[in-house]
């Protein structure tokens, strides 16, 4: 394509060897994201940086080659080291254990041979992030083609597919936040934004609400650039009218990575409306859009309190209770603990759950009779019981304020 040639076809629909996941998790692909972290896109270039894919030498040299036993940091009766680190966080892990230890009678020089295997381990670790970054550049060259016009189907076909090779192979890369924010400086966000996340087949639109939330999740100078381009509004319109649930299901993940723990993305999110998209996603017929979208919302319920006012205003609580009442299934757990997290510490949501024309007292102890011959609604059945001993148990309106 394009004059890319079929090896670079070969080289980007596969996963490269010695691309290492970090193994971070994401909320909305059934996990959570870490704790946020505060990173620059502005870096040193990027040849010097690198946790490194690539695979380091295999065995470290025996101390007992170049040390006398009890000078090269090994203790009485091990047989053997530690497996040797496979990447420069490796690396970096191992001296950070080594030094948290008791210390050790002072050891002999290095021998030249565990000295030449450390050099050898280091310039692999950075060979293997210049290598990810050309990967990188290579999956950016077939994105920022332009789309053969009038070409036969099985060419659009096999064009499409090459473009999505590039977007999976981008987010498996950038599940290291150092080529998430090397993927920022080529550029690679403002091409998602701009041309694949509203435009083109599915499968483009769902894989790059996947990047970007992937690219985002806890880094927040990332954050806080593609909220600058303006994939919140997009990205909210993906999940509110999109025709395909998995690219509803993205956007909704790419939005969780934007507004928690982010506070200019929550700001942006309530002028646009944010609460009713989500309210309106956990009305549809897609069990995994509704369970995650009532998680989120019970996240930011927890987290931000202070907008339980503006939830009661647009009138949360009966919504919340309204879904209760549907055919009972596992997305009700989630719900109820919205609406607990609602309630809590807030006076105004107990006084609408208390409502008599909602009825609510007598469905959650209906509910809770239903629920407690069954282990697997234990969390459910919590909540049930919570929410009644918060609403119905103060004997005045009063006494719950004071």
């Amino acid at each position: 394509m394009g004059g890319l040639g079929t090896p670079l076809k070969r080289h980007l629909l596969s996963r490269p060897p010695g691309v290492d996941r970090s193994g971070r998790q994401s909320y909305l692909s059934g996990d959570h994201p870490l704790p946020q972290t505060h990173s620059s896109l502005h870096k040193p270039p990027m040849a010097d940086q690198g946790s490194g894919g690539s695979r380091l030498p295999l065995a470290l040299p025996s101390a007992s080659q170049g040390c006398s036993s009890g000078g090269g940091g090994s203790s009485a009766g091990n047989s053997g080291h530690p497996p040797p680190p496979r990447n420069l966080q490796g690396l970096l892990q191992m001296a950070i254990t080594a030094g948290s230890e008791e210390p050790d009678p002072p050891p002999e020089p290095m021998s030249e041979e565990r000295r030449q295997w450390l050099q050898e381990a280091m310039s692999a670790a950075f060979r293997g992030q210049r290598e990810e970054v050309e990967q990188m550049k290579n999956c950016l060259r077939v994105l920022t083609q332009p789309t053969p016009s009038l070409a036969a189907e099985a060419e659009l076909a096999s064009d499409q597919q090459e473009r999505e090779g590039a977007l999976e192979l981008l987010a498996d890369l950038c599940e290291n936040m150092d080529n998430a924010a090397d993927f920022c400086q080529l550029s690679g966000m403002h091409l998602l934004v701009g041309r694949y996340l509203e435009a083109g087949p599915a499968g483009l639109r769902w894989r790059a609400a996947q990047l970007i939330g992937t690219c985002s999740q806890n880094v927040a100078a990332i954050q806080e650039q593609v909220l600058g381009l303006g994939a919140l509004r997009k990205l909210l319109r993906l999940l509110d009218r999109d025709a395909c649930d998995l690219v509803r299901v993205k956007a909704l993940f790419a939005i969780s990575c934007l507004v928690r723990e982010q506070e200019a993305g929550l700001l942006q999110f309530l002028r646009l409306d944010g609460f009713s998209v989500l309210m309106r996603a956990m009305q549809q017929q897609v069990q995994k859009l509704k369970v995650k979208s009532a998680f989120l919302l019970q996240n930011l319920l927890v987290g931000h309190p202070e907008h339980k006012g503006t939830l009661c205003s647009m009138g949360m609580v009966q919504q919340l209770v309204a879904l209760i009442r549907t055919e009972h299934s596992p997305f009700h757990e989630h719900v109820l603990g919205a609406l607990c997290s609602l309630v809590t510490d807030f006076p105004q949501g107990v006084r609408e759950c208390r409502e008599p024309e909602l009825g609510l007292e007598e469905l959650l102890r209906h509910r809770c009779q239903l629920l407690q011959q069954h282990e697997e609604y234990q969390e459910e059945l919590e909540f049930c019981e919570k929410l009644l001993q918060t609403c119905f148990s103060s004997p005045t309106d009063d006494s719950m304020d004071r």
